[in-house]
This record gives C-alpha cells, sequence and structure tokens, in this order.
C-alpha cells in the first residue's frame, strides 16, 4: 500500500498470550520513485482498458453469428420486415393499372354502400320505434264510442284517407259523398278488397254531449264514415287536431300511407293510390305540393305567424313543406308523429307544423304539382288530355270556391270516372 510517502509491509507477531497479532510496520520511499511508481501504474491500466474497449465493440462479421447470439430480435426484425414488403406490394398492385377515374368511382362505390347502410340502420330503428309505440298506444283510441279496452285489433291497409271537416260543414260532407268518396256498400268493398279506407276526421265540441255531437252521432250512424279524434275542434287547433289523427289512425290502421285532405278538396282515388303506389317501396316519403310561401309578420291577416321572428327577418319565407289541402305521408312517418307527439312543436299553420316536424328527418320530399291542379280550366285541360290530377282546388279560396255548389261540376270535368279506382292494380 502507498500512502503519505511511506511504504508500508505486514509482518506476523505476537502478543503477550502468545497469539499471532498483526504488525504493519513502514519505510520512507523518495518522492521521485513515488512518482514513477504512479505513472507506471496509470499507463498499465489505460493499456489495458482500452484493449478491452476495442475487443467489446468490435463489429462480426458473420451475420449468421450475430442471430445465433440474439435469435429472438433477428426473428422480429425478419418478420417486420417481410410484413412491410407484403403491405407494399398490395398497395402497389391495388393502385398499378386502374386510372384516377377508377380510384375516385371505388371511393364513390364505398360511400353509397355507407349511405346505404345507414338507411337501413335508419329504418330498423323506425320500424322498432314503431313497433314500440304501437304497443303504448293500443287502447287508447275511441272509435265509434267503444271504450278503450274494447277497441279492436289494427287492420291491415293500403292506404288511410282522412278527410279533414269541421261541425258546420256537413253540405260539403254531402257533396264529397255525391262525387268522389264512395258511399254505403261501396265504401266498404273498397276497404275490405283494396284496403282503401276513407274517413271523415272530427273531434269533440265545447260541450261533450251538446247538440253538435249529436248530430254527428247521427250522422255516423247513418254513414259510418267518421273518425272522432279526443280532441275539441278550433280552427287554431289545426296542427294538434293533424298531430292526433296520424297518431290516431296508425293505432287503428297498419297501413303503408296516412293522407290529410280537406273537405273542400276534389280528389281521382284512382290517380292518388296509383301515385302512392309509385313511392311504396321507398322509406320515409313525404307527398304533396312543395310550396314555400312568405312568413306573414303583421297581426290581423290570415295565416299570421305568431312566431316569426324564429324564421328570420321579415320579408323571409318558409322552408319547403306540402301545402295544407293534400298531403300523404309514409306509415314510418306516421309512427315517428305518434310517438313524439308531446313533443313536437305546433305552429299557428297546420302545414307549416307538419314540415317542421319533418325537415329535420331523413325524409324524402317528393314534390307532386298534380296534387294542386286549378279549378275548373287546369284540371279540365289536363282531363281532356289523359293526364288526370291528383286533386283540384282553387288558391284563392285555399279550397274549391263555393264547394257545396261546385264540387259536382268540377267533379263532372276534371274527375277520372266512375270505377277507375278499381283498375288500380295495388
Amino acid at each position: 500500500m502507498l500512502c503519505a510517502g511511506r511504504l508500508w509491509r505486514l509482518e506476523n507477531d505476537r502478543d503477550y498470550s502468545g497469539r499471532k497479532k498483526i504488525i504493519m510496520r513502514g519505510k520512507q520511499v523518495s518522492g521521485r520513485a513515488m512518482l514513477v511508481l504512479c505513472l507506471a501504474s496509470f499507463l498499465a491500466g489505460s493499456l489495458f482498458c482500452a484493449s478491452r474497449m476495442t475487443w467489446t465493440t468490435q463489429p462480426s462479421s458473420d451475420p449468421n453469428k450475430e442471430a445465433h447470439q440474439f435469435p429472438i430480435i433477428s426473428n422480429k426484425l425478419k418478420k417486420l420486415e417481410a410484413s412491410v414488403k407484403q403491405d407494399c406490394d398490395h398497395k402497389r398492385k391495388l393502385v398499378e393499372g386502374k386510372s384516377e377515374e377508377d380510384m375516385m368511382g371505388e371511393v364513390t362505390k364505398t360511400h353509397q354502400a355507407i349511405q346505404s347502410l345507414d338507411k337501413t340502420i335508419s329504418r330498423l330503428e323506425m320500424e322498432l320505434a314503431a313497433a314500440r309505440a304501437n304497443k303504448r298506444l293500443e287502447g287508447q283510441v275511441k272509435l265509434d264510442g267503444a271504450s278503450n279496452n274494447a277497441s279492436p285489433p289494427k287492420q291491415k291497409a293500403f292506404v288511410v284517407i282522412g278527410i279533414n271537416t269541421a261541425f258546420s260543414s256537413m253540405k260539403r260532407r254531402k257533396t264529397v259523398r255525391e262525387t268522389w268518396m264512395p258511399k254505403g256498400g261501396e265504401l266498404k268493398k273498397l276497404e275490405k278488397e283494396k284496403g282503401i279506407v276513407i274517413r271523415f276526421v272530427i273531434g269533440q265540441s265545447a260541450t261533450p254531449g251538446g247538440m253538435l255531437d249529436r248530430a254527428i252521432e247521427a250522422e255516423e250512424a247513418e254513414h259510418k264514415d267518421f273518425l272522432r279524434l279526443n280532441h275539441v275542434e278550433g280552427y287554431h287547433e289545426l296542427s294538434t287536431k293533424t298531430r292526433l289523427y296520424f297518431s290516431t289512425a296508425i293505432s287503428i290502421w297498419d297501413a303503408d300511407f296516412y293522407v290529410k285532405v280537406d273537405d273542400d278538396v276534389h280528389v281521382n282515388l284512382g290517380m292518388l293510390v296509383s301515385a302512392l303506389a309509385s313511392h311504396r317501396s321507398k322509406p320515409r316519403i313525404y307527398i304533396g305540393f312543395m310550396k314555400s310561401g312568405p312568413v306573414l309578420f303583421h297581426k290581423g291577416v290570415k295565416y299570421h305567424e305568431p312566431e316569426h321572428w324564429k324564421f328570420g327577418e321579415e320579408g323571409n319565407k318558409y322552408f319547403r313543406h306540402a301545402t295544407g289541402q293534400i298531403y300523404a305521408i309514409s306509415k314510418d312517418l306516421a309512427a315517428y308523429i305518434s310517438i313524439n307527439l308531446p313533443i313536437l312543436h305546433r305552429y299557428a299553420n297546420e302545414d307549416v307544423s307538419l314540415g317542421a316536424w319533418l325537415i329535420g328527418l331523413e325524409v324524402e320530399h317528393v314534390d307532386d304539382r298534380s296534387m294542386c291542379c286549378g279549378t275548373p280550366t287546369e284540371c279540365e285541360r289536363r282531363a281532356e288530355a289523359g293526364n288526370v290530377c291528383v286533386a283540384s282546388f282553387d288558391w284563392k279560396c285555399s279550397g274549391i270556391c263555393d264547394s257545396v255548389e261546385r264540387m259536382k261540376d268540377v267533379h263532372n270535368l276534371c274527375g277520372e270516372g266512375n270505377g277507375a279506382v278499381w283498375n288500380v292494380d295495388l
């Protein structure tokens, strides 16, 4: 050991008890010798470390030897290289031989497939919701004075046509029965053989059991063509009446379509069911003459919109919606209205309300101009040309002007002929 310029050595000695003990004896060493000894030790250590580092870091020229030393890492590297090469080859083959148009076509097909799948899912969800709603609504509808618990099972139909009427419209109903609407046995036969259900739709009076209600009950006993709603009649309650009509109708009849029409509009039944049948295979159909009228801001005018501020600045127009004289919706949309009945907002005009309920949905709006022919010239001209209108009325009256007096004339000039509806293949 070197320490403080002294060279120490260990010697054995014995203590007085005779046991060996270690004694350290030191000898003085000169400074020059000490320096030489330190330098020699430093050089020897440096040479030893350098040779060891060179030996450990020298690369191997034999790759098989490295694979043998690290088999797991080597195998993973080989698999990764093979996977990358295979993926690159696959992508290169997909791109080779295809133009930019072909590639865009593949993208378009993929997009269309995704859209189709989305529509299918939406349709299934709507059907499931409709099934739940039908179960919930079963027994809630009052039909022909029967109690809720005695309501009949749902009847299969192609279309339910609800004719909106009022207590004061007895003469209008009479002219409808005498023109385009079958009555008596013909009405029942049409329903049974063609699945075409036609009913006058009306609610209750403000005084239940009063004179107005008794008059409707007597008319119903004679003609058997009413659908009574649990609703108090009133012009400003048409949006509420529309909601209840669809929810009531779908709880009684399992139909493909549900139509609402006013009692001062002339309808050619054959043309109507033919138009509906052409859309039978499509989900979520909303059919009518699609208009976009102005939002009326000023009070006191007809069709004034109290909530006009929701539609923007003065002078703006409504969104596209079917005019209220006649329109049709498919079963899934009627089910949607029935399910969401309590939260569907009602605007002043019922056709605007229906359009608002449907505009945010994945719905196909069918703009059918034959559902709004003018009388008498337009519908007469089309009838002479063999292109009969679905429905006819006067825009200035929002129906046939003086329909009690003129309905028969319109029927004779613009009608499709008796029995046309029986020739329609459904």
